[in-house]
């Protein structure tokens, strides 16, 4: 059976980046929440010689990630998941992110968990701003109801974000979001090994997206504390994203990779930085 691989956001950025490399030895099935938005992405694939589809899935709904699982499977056999799907602050409402990144990531890896097999990998994409956001935001002692309890876990997040004023909460449900994917993906590691298959999570930084066109004000006061005076280019994290996916990593799991240029190496404060 032919390998495939499923990459959520695969509509633009690093996704669609990443399908281009990973697409030269699997079959793709690109991820958005409505296929007309993954029209001009698969024209580029097929352009290619990329053999790939779209599939239409919302990620914050279980029963929607059943349909692209099972469709998947049905397909070939999943070598991999990239889940880069997510919202950034400026994409909605609080609640709609915490929806998105973190309810997500559980929906993407607990149906997948089931379908996958050994050798396979689900890279869970995070951000920088799992290591910016201070640490005394972040509701870690409640991330453990997301195994037991969704609607719970939701409850315990949104409680947290809903502390601060408003005009932050979505940059603060963000935050959360992020910092919760990369405790997720360490802590499914061991679950995960028991039948073969690697999870990890990638953190990126500042990168030429779509996404980080919409928050470029942020994105500029960032650069300047970067070691790379510049913004990614989203090859850079795709093949990153490709060569942990690959066999040739083989040994990789349970581990959050950062990729910000060396901006959480330089010890910025985001609380201190110049609001634009």
């Amino acid at each position: 059976m032919r390998k495939v691989c499923v990459i959520t956001g695969g509509g633009s950025g690093m996704g669609l980046a990443t399908a281009k490399i990973i697409g030269k030895d699997n079959y793709i099935i690109i991820v958005g929440r409505t296929i007309k938005k993954l029209e001009k992405a698969l024209e580029e694939l097929r352009a290619e010689g990329i053999e790939a589809e779209a599939f239409a899935c919302d990620i914050s709904d279980e029963a929607s990630v059943n349909k692209l699982a099972a469709h998947a499977k049905e397909i070939g056999t999943i070598s991999s998941v990239i889940h880069a799907a997510g919202m950034s602050p400026h994409m909605g409402e609080a609640v709609t992110i915490m929806e998105a990144n973190a309810l997500g990531t559980i929906n993407i890896n607990e149906v997948f968990y089931k379908v996958m097999e050994k050798g396979s990998c689900i890279i869970d994409v995070s951000s920088m701003s799992a290591y910016l956001t201070p640490k005394f935001i972040m509701p870690k002692g409640s991330y453990k109801y997301s195994r037991t309890n969704k609607e719970i876990f939701m409850k315990k997040m949104m409680a947290r974000v809903n502390l601060f004023p408003k005009k932050v909460r979505s940059g603060v449900a963000y935050g959360i979001s992020k910092n919760f994917v990369t405790w997720y993906a360490k802590t499914d590691a061991a679950k995960f090994g028991q039948k073969g298959i690697r999870v990890l999570s990638i953190s990126p930084g500042s990168f030429e997206t779509p996404m980080g066109e919409v928050e470029k004000d942020e994105v500029e006061n960032l650069i300047k504390f970067c070691a790379i005076k510049r913004l990614g280019h989203v090859e850079e994290i795709a093949n990153l994203m490709a060569f942990c996916a690959s066999d040739k990593a083989g040994y990789l799991t349970g581990v959050d990779i950062l990729c910000d240029g060396g901006c959480v190496a330089s010890g910025c404060n985001p609380l201190k930085m110049k609001q634009s």
